[in-house]
């Protein structure tokens, strides 16, 4: 059989047929953003004479590549930074490049801001393409080099590559057997955070027809001028002015060292804004800015105006988000309650208020499970619910309570754990140290993904619609439907517009 290929705007690829499932790896999106294109907007792609091979996986963006103790992270997250020039690439995964007018799915990843790419196992479309949906996987520019606002500098560069490559989608997936007006995009945590902020972008506007924001909302952003401070830092450890001409002096791997150290527990930069709130809550200190043509203002704000109204919305956020963080590393076992207490008052006001109003008095409770649940809301849950109250169009909520067994049975519904669900991926995450532990139930997974696929096809759901006055909630695991309760978390964080 000869192998598949398709002429893309720029050129042929090459890809391959494994079990009926053709798959094209590494097609650039954009030109290499290096040299003269550093810290610029994404440009389109040199175009190619040939054939070019996209059977083997492309380079992934500049990263660090981090570690949780006991639990093996590398499908999730990825392997860390393969070097190459092209690592504005996305994977493509279909049933059929003769097909026509197939649904598509284009997926974020996660990672903080400054980590991830597009071929994390977990995420491997194939599944997708099983569905009969056509999968794409994207990468997009990190930290320094993507969500750093240098003055000199477009702002947001992270996700105007995430608008070129929904250009891409559309100028391109036809001939890949994808409908170009059927398009859902989807992702998970940071991935899940961009998804939002694009719902809200004048940019993105008829990109996409729907939206899966999996353990993400458009609150994880800032102003600029709390963002400032971290430009002014990072300036300061590479010893440049603060500035594109400054940044520009010093290469990838001497920025990624920088971002290193400000990025430790213990840097003590203060990143909060005028209300005391930092919007990462410390765990990332790379995040979007709002401000530009990207982002002309809060999401929220923009939400509550009826931006993002004409997009179908599937949002949701797992049961025990915090516990990825907080149990591998003993913070949930370990920490002292006037830790716990500093901790928390370095990203909100009133910390100790808010512990107490969790348990942190109550007899025989650890200062770390306060803190942990006080966490799963004031960074996931209520901001997420915030975000479906605020859209004016079509909203489904889920929440998904699956618990794990790894680390002893304490890992539960952390963040991330929908993932190989979501994808049909259980084998990657599978084993002794593996996300989802030694016997996932594959039932759970078949119907999770089907939900995903009949949604990215019609945009139904066979749950009732969300709104701030009924808060209908689907739970994943048991396929029913709940009023969401009150969360302690909604005292303390500001409310939507």
């Amino acid at each position: 059989m000869n192998p598949p290929i398709v002429m893309t705007r720029s050129g042929q690829v090459r890809g391959r047929v494994d079990q009926g499932i053709t798959r094209f790896l590494g097609i650039p999106y954009a030109a290499p953003p290096l040299g003269e294109a550093r810290f610029q907007p994404p440009r389109p792609p040199v175009p190619w004479e040939g054939v070019r091979d996209a059977t083997a996986p492309g380079p992934t963006a500049p990263q660090l590549h981090g570690a949780f103790p006991g639990l093996e992270l590398t499908p999730v997250v990825g392997s860390g930074w393969r070097r190459g020039d092209d690592f504005l690439n996305v994977n493509v995964a279909t049933p059929d490049i003769a097909a026509r007018g197939l649904p598509v799915l284009v997926f974020i990843h996660g990672g903080g801001f400054v980590g991830g790419s597009n071929d994390a196992t977990v995420q491997d479309g194939t599944g997708f393409a099983r569905s009969g949906v056509v999968c794409v996987a994207l990468n997009y520019r990190l930290g320094v080099e993507g969500f750093l606002p240098i003055p000199g500098a477009p702002t947001n560069l992270g996700l105007r590559d995430q608008l070129a490559a929904l250009g891409w989608v559309r100028e391109n997936i036809a001939a890949f057997g994808g409908d170009p007006t059927n398009v859902t995009v989807f992702g998970e945590s940071a991935g899940a955070m961009s998804v939002a902020n694009l719902m809200t972008s004048p940019l993105a506007k008829g990109l996409f027809r729907r939206a899966i924001v999996q353990s993400g909302h458009g609150s994880m952003v800032r102003a600029p001028g709390s963002a400032a401070r971290l430009v002014h830092q990072l300036a300061r450890r590479l010893g440049v002015t603060p500035d594109v001409e400054g940044f520009r002096r010093r290469t990838v791997e001497q920025c990624l060292a920088a971002l290193a150290k400000v990025s430790r527990p213990l840097s003590f930069l203060d990143l909060r804004d005028e209300r005391g709130l930092d919007a990462a809550f410390g765990l990332s200190r790379f995040l979007p800015v709002h401000g530009d043509d990207v982002l002309p203002e809060p999401p929220l704000e923009a939400l509550a105006k009826g931006a993002g109204a004409e997009v179908e919305l599937l949002i949701g956020t797992n049961a025990q988000e915090m516990n990825l963080y907080f149990v591998p590393t003993g913070v949930r076992r370990g920490i002292p309650g006037w830790l716990a207490a500093l901790m928390l008052s370095r990203s909100v006001r009133g910390a100790r208020a808010i512990l107490d109003a969790y348990g942190l008095k109550k007899k025989g409770r650890r200062p770390g499970e306060a803190l942990t649940e006080a966490m799963h809301d004031l960074v996931f849950r209520w901001p997420a619910r915030q975000f479906a109250a605020a859209h004016r169009g079509t909203t489904h909520f889920y929440e998904f309570g699956w618990r794990s067994p790894a680390c002893g049975g304490e890992l539960g519904a952390c963040h991330g754990l929908e993932l190989p669900f979501v994808f049909d991926t259980l084998a990657s995450c599978t084993g002794p140290n593996g996300l989802v532990g030694s016997a996932p139930p594959q039932a759970l997974a078949d119907r999770i993904h089907r939900l995903w696929a009949g949604f990215a096809t019609d945009g139904k759901l066979p749950w009732p619609e969300y709104d701030a006055r009924t808060r209908q909630v689907c739970a994943l695991e048991t396929g029913e439907t709940f009023t969401d309760a009150s969360l302690p978390a909604e005292r303390y964080l500001p409310r939507t517009p």
